[in-house]
């Protein structure tokens, strides 16, 4: 009986680690045909730009970061806030690390922290300062979600709104253990928008900040509850995609597929909503290929943004 015992736990044990070592092997997602076939109309104004800010970055694995990546292929998962000056309203999109950065990352869980080197830079706060531009001119903070490393440089920016759908606000508010430092660093000025606005790209609702189609938001739940991607055309007409952490690098659209299970269910909220999301992008990218997709810690794709002060409309 014993020995019975024994090898039916040696079975187990190894076909938990047959599983967990298969999620992590490549496996590309479906995508479905856009159905509306046509560019959405933007007349984005004279003088719009985009500008990175860099804040540091952590260096993993490739393996890490989504299914079937090489695990000797190392990246720069990048921590870097875009600024969006528009004559309307400047918008800085998420924030990267700020100068408590080195105690807010012990808010990650600790197999994360175990798997990548994180190096810190100069927080967004301190870099728009420098530059001479007043963080109180600020529109507002427009978080993609509200992860830990999205939301560190909020505390050098002092009374500057924070934009948020109602799921990711009722996230903040929740305390739990993803959303803890947002939630710390509060009460937050956090100013609620609504996707009052039509479909947009095959998602089923937007909101169009300005009204021009130049800076547009949509509802992609499911890496934290509110999670968004943004859409943002310039006077040139390049057009970006802010992706947040919809996925880590652009594999994950290009392929298309999402992160291995274990990553999955330390971090994601609802993998099913993140597999949708994914494959919604994907069908986007693949009808307009000309779309730069800036996933939140894909140091490649940031690296062809100009950095802020410089700007390119």
């Amino acid at each position: 009986m014993k020995k019975f015992v024994l090898w039916t736990l040696l079975l187990i044990v190894l076909a938990g680690s047959a599983a967990l070592t298969s999620s992590f092997m490549p496996k590309a997602l479906p995508v479905a045909a856009l159905a509306d076939a046509s560019l959405p109309a933007a007349t984005p104004p004279p003088g719009m730009s985009l500008s990175a800010l860099p804040t540091g970055s952590m260096e993993s694995s490739a393996g890490f970061a989504y299914r079937g990546g090489d695990f000797l292929d190392r990246r720069d998962f990048s921590m870097t806030a875009v600024l969006v000056r528009h004559p309307k309203g400047d918008l800085l999109f998420d924030t990267g690390f700020g100068r408590d950065a080195a105690a807010h990352r012990d808010t990650m869980p600790l197999l994360m922290r175990s798997m990548s080197k994180t190096q810190f830079g100069t927080p967004v706060g301190q870099q728009l300062t420098a530059a001479g531009y007043d963080p109180k001119q600020l529109a507002g903070v427009v978080l993609t979600h509200a992860h830990w490393d999205h939301v560190s440089g909020l505390q050098d920016l002092p009374g500057v709104p924070v934009w948020v759908d109602a799921p990711e606000h009722a996230f903040i508010d929740s305390g739990r253990p993803m959303a803890a430092l947002a939630h710390q660093l509060g009460p937050l000025p956090l100013r609620d928008y609504a996707f009052g606005n039509g479909p947009y790209l095959g998602f089923a609702a937007s909101y169009d900040v300005w009204g021009d189609g130049s800076v547009v938001l949509v509802p992609a739940p499911g890496h934290t509850p509110g999670s968004i991607v943004a859409f943002i055309t310039l006077p040139s007409g390049t057009r970006y995609a802010l992706l947040g952490d919809l996925v880590w690098q652009v594999e994950g659209i290009h392929v298309p597929t999402e992160r291995p299970w274990l990553l999955r269910q330390m971090l994601d909220e609802d993998t099913a909503q993140v597999r949708t999301a994914i494959g919604q992008i994907a069908a986007v990218h693949q009808r307009f290929p000309d779309l730069q997709l800036l996933p939140a810690h894909d140091a490649r794709a940031f690296a062809a943004l100009p950095v802020f002060p410089n700007t390119a409309q």
